[in-house]
């Protein structure tokens, strides 16, 4: 066998194994929604099932677009719990997604004006340098379930899935 046979066994083995690792999806860790409340009406326990629920549809929505593996962020909610909310706690988002095995971390929170006027917003950020790689904001009208939802499906088809 000569050396050119020997390469042609080689290249094919070694450009399998890149497109193996390039084809992987990067680890995701999706912290749960926020709520900045600025309207008169205290928050509502409709709006903390929202909430809940926003979180929950997030990481439904980014496994399903197979561009993300989402990890488990269960374990980091004792920590979270401890700090008055994700977006001001100065980058604990980032140690706390490469605790969980995660290379990114994603948050979001709904600012609420009034019972007619919120937005919902989305970030996405490297776990490692905090070089955000994707954020989005989207106004809604109605204090809804329906809305909410669909404020969500928007904010991903047209802001964070939406990029490259």
């Amino acid at each position: 066998m000569n050396k050119f046979s020997r390469l042609g066994l080689i290249f094919p083995l070694v450009f399998s194994g890149l497109h193996a690792a390039a084809a992987a999806p990067p680890t995701i860790a999706v912290f749960d929604f926020a709520l900045i409340d600025t309207s008169p009406a205290p928050p509502s326990e409709a709006e903390r099932a929202r909430l809940a629920a926003l979180g929950g549809d997030l990481r439904a929505r980014l496994a399903r677009s197979g561009r993300y593996q989402v990890v488990d962020s269960a374990p980091a909610r004792a920590a979270l719990a401890k700090l008055p909310d994700i977006m001001n706690c100065n980058g604990c988002e980032l140690s706390l997604a490469r605790q969980l095995g995660a290379s990114e971390a994603a948050y979001g929170w709904v600012q609420k004006v009034s019972d007619l006027i919120l937005n919902i917003n989305v970030v996405i950020e490297d776990a490692d340098s905090g070089r955000k790689l994707a954020a989005g904001s989207v106004d809604i009208r109605g204090n809804t379930d329906e809305s909410w939802r669909r404020g969500l499906d928007y904010l991903l088809e047209e802001r964070i899935l939406s990029t490259p």
